[in-house]
C-alpha cells in the first residue's frame, strides 16, 4: 500500500506559497539547473536514482551490497556453475521432450535463452531475479503492512546478503526461477486487501509455471486457494485462480500423454516417496505384500546410509528390476510400497518427517548427503571438469553444455574475485536456528489477528512452513529445498510488526495492567489499519 506523503515543513509551506504568487516566467527550472542547459536524459535518470536512494536509504545500501556480491560472484566463477541437475536441464533445452523425473519449465527457460549462447546471461538474469525478491519484500511490507523502511529493509536482507542463496543463484538449476515465480504470485496477490480477477488471473498463470518448474508447486496452489478462500474473496477470483493455473499445466500433461502415454506432470513421485520410506520399510510388518515388491524389500543391516541412496545408490533395490531406473512401472512400484509402509508403520513415517524436517533448523550446517553433492552448494577453490555421461536418447553431458556456450563452458575460477566469495561465504548466511527464530516471529504476528486467521500475513508463513515440510515428507532433506522458503518466511516476520498487529498487542498490555478483571474481560482485534491508496472495487 502506498505511504502516505511526508507532511512538508512550516519552511517548506511558506516556499511553496511564495512561489505559487510568483509568475511562471519567474519560476526556477523543475530539475534544479539554471536553466540554460537541461539536463541530458542520463543525467536525468542518475538524478532521479539519487532522489530515490535518499527517500529509501537502508534498502539502497543493502540492494547496492547485494548487487555488488553478485557481481563478485559472476567475476569469479565465469561463466555459471553446475549442479548434477544442471545437465538435465540442459538435455531438455537442446531438444525438448517431457522429462519423467522433473517438469520441463526451468528447461524451456534454457530453451528460450538457447539462440544467445550465454551462460553468463543465465546466471545474470538469475541475479537479477534475488534483487527482484528483495524489492518485492520491502515494496510489499512498506505498501500493504506500513513498515519503516529499515524495517522494511532488514526482513529483505536474508533474500539479497545470504551467501548461499547467492550462490544457488549462480547455479543452472531450477530453484531461482521457482522461488521468484512464487514470491511474485504473493506479492500480486496480498498488492490489494481485494484482487481483481486480472489479479487472480495473474497468480493462478504465475503458479502454474511455479508448478512446472518444479514439483512442489502444486501445494503452493493449494495454499493460495485455501488462503482465499479464508479471505473471503468470493468464487469468481477463486475460480480464475485455479483456471488460470491450471491452463499451462492441462497443456503440459496433455503434450506429456502424447510423448509418454500417460496424462502426468512426471512419473517420478512414487520413487521419491520410496526413497522417503526406505530407511525403515519392514516388509515383516506390511500386510498382503505383493511379489513384485519384494526385491524394494531391505533389511536393517543391509540398507545404504541416506534415504537419497534409494534412489541415486547403484545398488539400489530399484536396480534389481529390469530397464530404467525412472520407468512407469518402477514409480508405480515404489508408490504402492511406499504407502504400504507408510500405512503399516505410520509412528516411523512420521519420526523421519519431523527429523528431516526439525534439521532445517539446526545451527551448523553439515555436509549432507554426502561431500560431492554437497561441495556443489559450495564456492569452490577448483573448478571440475564437464560430466561425460551418456545422457537419455543420445548425447553427452559435457557436449551439450559446450554446444549451448558455443565455447568453453566450463566453470573457471578467476581470483581475487573467487577468493571474497568463498570468504564472504564461510560468513555471511542465515543460519538454521536463525531461520526458526523468522518463522517463529511471524508466527507470533499471526497470534493478534487470530480473529482474522492471521491477517494477509497467514499466506507468506503458510507457504513458507509448507515449502519446508514437503520435501520431508514426500522425499528427503535438501540444503537446497530450504532457500525457496527463506523469503517469504521473512516476508511473514516484517509483517509481524505492522501497525494492526503492534496495536492489538499494545490493547493486550493496557488491558493486563488494568488487572486481571479486565484482562478476562472480551476484546475484539483492533481494526485493520488501512495503509494502501483507497480504491473503486472491481465489477
Amino acid at each position: 500500500m502506498a505511504d502516505a506523503p511526508e507532511s512538508p515543513t512550516g519552511a517548506g509551506r511558506k516556499k511553496g506559497r511564495a512561489a505559487a504568487g510568483k509568475k511562471t516566467g519567474d519560476a526556477p527550472p523543475i530539475d534544479g539547473t539554471s536553466g540554460d542547459a537541461p539536463l541530458s536524459g542520463g543525467k536525468r535518470r542518475a538524478r532521479g536514482l539519487w532522489a530515490l536512494a535518499r527517500r529509501h536509504p537502508a534498502f539502497s545500501v543493502i540492494i547496492a551490497t547485494a548487487a555488488l556480491l553478485r557481481l563478485i560472484a559472476m567475476l569469479g566463477y565465469q561463466p555459471v556453475m553446475y549442479f548434477n541437475d544442471s545437465f538435465d536441464y540442459l538435455h531438455v533445452a537442446t531438444d525438448p521432450y517431457p522429462h519423467p523425473l522433473r517438469p520441463d519449465g526451468y528447461a524451456f527457460l534454457l530453451w528460450i535463452l538457447k539462440p544467445l549462447h550465454s551462460f553468463a546471461l543465465i546466471a545474470g538474469l538469475q541475479h537479477l531475479m534475488g534483487l527482484g525478491m528483495g524489492v518485492m519484500i520491502y515494496a510489499l511490507l512498506r505498501r500493504r503492512f506500513g513498515l519503516p523502511g529499515w524495517g522494511a529493509a532488514l526482513a529483505a536482507a536474508p533474500v539479497l546478503l545470504d551467501a548461499y542463496q547467492l550462490q544457488l543463484e549462480h547455479l543452472v538449476l531450477s530453484d531461482t526461477l521457482f522461488t521468484f515465480l512464487v514470491v511474485s504470485a504473493v506479492t500480486l496477490l496480498l498488492w490489494r486487501d481485494r484482487p481483481s480477477w486480472k489479479i487472480a488471473a495473474a497468480v493462478g498463470l504465475i503458479v502454474g509455471m511455479a508448478w512446472l518448474t518444479r514439483s512442489v508447486g502444486m501445494p503452493v496452489l493449494l495454499g493460495v486457494l485455501v488462503f482465499l478462500l479464508i479471505r473471503r474473496a468470493g468464487w469468481k477470483p477463486i475460480a480464475v485462480t485455479l483456471a488460470a493455473c491450471m491452463l499451462p499445466v492441462v497443456a503440459y500433461m496433455g503434450w506429456y500423454k502424447v510423448d509418454g502415454g500417460k496424462f502426468a506432470i512426471t512419473e517420478s513421485n512414487g520413487i521419491f516417496l520410496y526413497a522417503r520410506v526406505y530407511k525403515f520399510a519392514d516388509c515383516h510388518q506390511m500386510k498382503d505384500l505383493p511379489v513384485r515388491e519384494y526385491p524394494l524389500c531391505t533389511e536393517p543391516a543391509n540398507r545404504l546410509p541416506n534415504s537419497q541412496d534409494g534412489i541415486w545408490n547403484a545398488q539400489s533395490p530399484l536396480n534389481r528390476y529390469t530397464g530404467t531406473r525412472f520407468s512407469p512401472e518402477n514409480n508405480a512400484l515404489g508408490n504402492d510400497f511406499a504407502k504400504r509402509a507408510i500405512i503399516a508403520q505410520p509412528g516411523d513415517y512420521l519420526q523421519v518427517v519431523a527429523h528431516d524436517f526439525f534439521r532445517v533448523f539446526r545451527w551448523d550446517r553439515t555436509v549432507f548427503p554426502d561431500p560431492a553433492t554437497y561441495s556443489q552448494y559450495e564456492f569452490e577453490k577448483t573448478s571440475r571438469p564437464l560430466p561425460d555421461w551418456h545422457m537419455p536418447g543420445g548425447g553427452v553431458a559435457s557436449q551439450e553444455a559446450k554446444a549451448y556456450e558455443r565455447g568453453n563452458a566450463r566453470t573457471q575460477v578467476v581470483e581475487p574475485f573467487a577468493g571474497i566469495a568463498r570468504g564472504y561465504q564461510d560468513v555471511f548466511y542465515l543460519r538454521g536456528t536463525m531461520l526458526g527464530g523468522v518463522l517463529l516471529l511471524g508466527l507470533a504476528g499471526l497470534v493478534p489477528l487470530w480473529r482474522r486467521f492471521g491477517g494477509a500475513a497467514l499466506l507468506p508463513w503458510t507457504l513458507a512452513t509448507g515449502l519446508l515440510l514437503a520435501p520431508a515428507a514426500t522425499a528427503e532433506f535438501d540444503y537446497r529445498y530450504v532457500l525457496p522458503a527463506v523469503p517469504l518466511a521473512a516476508l511473514a516476520a516484517g509483517a509481524a510488526f505492522a501497525p494492526d498487529v503492534r496495536t492489538t498487542v499494545a490493547g493486550w498490555g493496557r488491558r493486563l495492567r488494568r488487572g486481571p478483571a479486565a484482562a478476562a474481560a472480551p476484546a475484539a482485534d483492533a481494526p485493520e489499519i488501512e495503509t494502501k491508496v483507497p480504491e473503486v472495487a472491481a465489477k
